[in-house]
C-alpha cells in the first residue's frame, strides 16, 4: 500500500506544475522558470536519489555492479538533456493553450511516442492491444486540439507542437532510462544521474536568464515548488514506489498527473472546457488505460518510466 501511495503522491505533485507556474510572477519567461526548476530540482534531486542509492548498495553488497563506461554516459546524459529541454516545452505549452490541454496532450503523446521509439530502436513489433491504445489516444489528442482549452473552437499550433514536443523528451527519457535499468544500474542511481545532467546544462544557462522574479515572495515561493516538489520530491516517490508495484499499477496511478492538472486549470485557474475537449479527455484517459492494461505484457513497449 506504501508503493502505491507513493506513486500516486507522485503523481499528484507532477500535476501541479502547470497550475504553480500560471499562479507565479507575470514577468518570470518561460525559459527563465525552466532553467529555475530544474537547477533547483536537479541539485535536489540527485542530493536525495544518491543518498538513497548508497543506501540501497549498502543493503546489497553482492549485487554486481554494471561499469561506468561510454554507453551508459551517454544514456544518462540523454535523459539529462531531455528533462531540461521538456522544461520550456512544457511551459510553453501551458502559456498558449492552457494547463489542463497541454498537460493532458503532453502526457498523452509521451507513451504513444516512447513505443514508437522503442519500436524504432528494438525493430520488436508492438502488440495489437498497444496499436489499439495508440489509437484511442492519437483521437483524444486530435479532439483535444479542435476543441481547445476554452470553449474557442481550437489552441495554438505552436503551444501544440511543443506540448508534443514535451512528450518527445519524456519518449526519450523512458527508453534511455529502461535500458540502463535492463543493464543493471538500480533506479536512484539512474534518476539521480538525470538530476545531475539537467542541473548543470540549466546551471549554464543561468547567465542568458532573468532570474529577477525569483527574489520576490511569490517567485521564490514557485522556484522552490516547482523545483523541490515536483522535481526532487516527486521522482523520489515515484521511483522508490516502482519497487513495488506492477508496471500496469504505476502507469495507472500517473493517471492522476492530468487529472491534477485539469481539476486545478478549471477551478483554480478558472479555464474552460468545450464539450469537444471533455470528450477528448476521456478519450485519451481510456487509451491510457489500455496502454496501462497491456503493459502488463513483459514485451510490450514500457514507456511510463518517467513522468513530469
Amino acid at each position: 500500500m506504501l508503493h502505491l501511495l507513493a506513486v500516486l503522491a507522485a503523481a499528484l505533485l507532477f500535476g501541479t506544475t502547470g497550475t504553480a507556474n500560471a499562479l507565479g510572477p507575470d514577468d518570470a519567461s518561460t525559459l527563465s522558470v525552466g532553467v529555475a526548476r530544474m537547477v533547483v530540482g536537479g541539485i535536489g534531486l540527485a542530493a536525495l536519489a544518491f543518498l538513497l542509492a548508497a543506501r540501497f548498495r549498502r543493503r546489497t553488497p553482492d549485487r554486481p555492479r554494471p561499469a561506468l563506461t561510454w554507453r551508459p554516459l551517454a544514456l544518462m546524459a540523454a535523459t539529462g538533456v531531455a528533462i531540461s529541454l521538456y522544461q520550456p516545452l512544457f511551459f510553453l505549452g501551458t502559456e498558449t493553450n492552457g494547463v489542463a490541454v497541454s498537460t493532458v496532450i503532453a502526457l498523452g503523446s509521451a507513451p504513444v511516442l516512447a513505443g514508437i521509439l522503442e519500436w524504432a530502436i528494438s525493430r520488436r513489433v508492438p502488440s495489437g492491444l498497444w496499436m489499439a491504445a495508440t489509437a484511442l489516444a492519437a483521437v483524444g489528442v486530435v479532439l483535444l486540439g479542435i476543441g481547445g482549452g476554452s470553449g474557442t473552437g481550437g489552441v495554438d499550433g505552436a503551444g501544440l507542437a511543443a506540448a508534443v514536443g514535451a512528450g518527445a523528451c519524456f519518449a526519450v527519457i523512458a527508453n534511455a532510462q529502461r535500458r540502463l535499468l535492463d543493464a543493471g544500474w538500480d533506479a536512484f542511481t539512474v534518476v539521480g544521474s538525470m538530476g545531475v545532467g539537467s542541473a548543470v546544462l540549466c546551471a549554464a544557462a543561468i547567465p542568458f536568464v532573468d532570474l529577477s522574479w525569483a527574489a520576490t515572495p511569490s517567485g521564490l515561493a514557485m522556484a522552490l515548488w516547482l523545483g523541490l516538489a515536483t522535481i526532487s520530491l516527486a521522482y523520489v516517490l515515484f521511483t522508490w514506489g516502482l519497487q513495488g508495484l506492477t508496471a500496469a499499477t504505476a502507469a495507472t496511478l500517473t493517471l492522476g498527473e492530468p487529472l491534477t492538472a485539469t481539476v486545478l486549470g478549471v477551478t483554480v485557474l478558472g479555464e474552460g472546457l468545450s464539450p469537444l475537449a471533455v470528450t477528448g479527455l476521456v478519450v485519451l484517459a481510456a487509451g491510457l488505460v489500455t496502454l496501462a492494461w497491456g503493459s502488463r505484457r513483459p514485451r510490450d513497449p514500457a514507456p511510463f518510466a518517467v513522468e513530469a
